[in-house]
């Protein structure tokens, strides 16, 4: 018999937030300006961290232009517009009415939450706990960062819930034995479903599999 669930864990970008389009903006002129050789590049790097990016993408040559990167994105980041996908805030507050812990656990630094904060000042109340890229030695789809967020609640790998969208984060959900929901906000459905156990496309029409392990 299944666990009930004890704490439910979000990715952030494409998960919490519908911002993954304008992601693919930003990384497509970066990876258009300095890579055009490699289009579609910007789809590819969805899920890694900032440095995860610049050590495969723009080290070497290209490592001069890092800053100049980084500048870009924080007056990019600065100005998103911070939009939850579907069904998300009705569904916090569902989960937090049942006594279900709550975390967001995210690639994405301090200085991109700081953002966030400053256009959602209630955000953080959503929460129990927030795993930034600074919290964790491994980033996805290492598992390290959903046994981190269970750890802090006790909660053993199967009695917790993994959020994702990306491919890397994916993986890094199963890899913590996790049971993931992928979101196809960001990948076609067929394209996560051999790496997660349930799909939906929002938080507006939740499988009664999972709603079940909440009760």
């Amino acid at each position: 018999m299944e666990k009930k669930i004890k704490a439910a864990l979000f990715d952030l970008d494409g998960v919490v937030f519908d911002t993954e389009p304008q992601y693919s903006v930003f990384w497509g002129s970066q990876c258009r300006r300095y890579h055009p050789e490699a289009p579609g590049l910007e789809n590819r790097i969805k899920g890694q961290t900032l440095q995860q990016i610049f050590d495969e993408n723009f080290s070497g040559p290209l490592a001069p232009e890092q800053p100049a990167i980084v500048e870009r994105l924080n007056h990019f980041e600065s100005n998103m517009d911070f939009i939850y996908v579907p069904g998300f805030e009705d569904f916090i507050h569902m989960l937090r009415r049942k006594g279900v812990k709550t975390a967001v656990v995210t690639s994405s630094n301090q200085a991109k939450m700081d953002a966030v904060y400053r256009k959602r000042p209630a955000f953080r109340e959503l929460f129990d706990q927030i795993l930034t890229s600074e919290d964790f030695s491994e980033s996805k789809p290492a598992p390290d960062c959903y046994l981190t967020a269970a750890a802090r609640f006790g909660a053993s790998p199967d009695e917790c819930l993994v959020f994702e969208d990306s491919i890397n984060g994916l993986r890094s959900g199963m890899a913590a034995r996790m049971t993931v929901v992928g979101l196809s906000t960001t990948n076609a459905p067929e394209v996560i479903a051999p790496l997660c156990h349930l799909i939906i496309p929002d938080y507006t029409a939740l499988p009664a599999a999972l709603l079940g392990r909440l009760e």
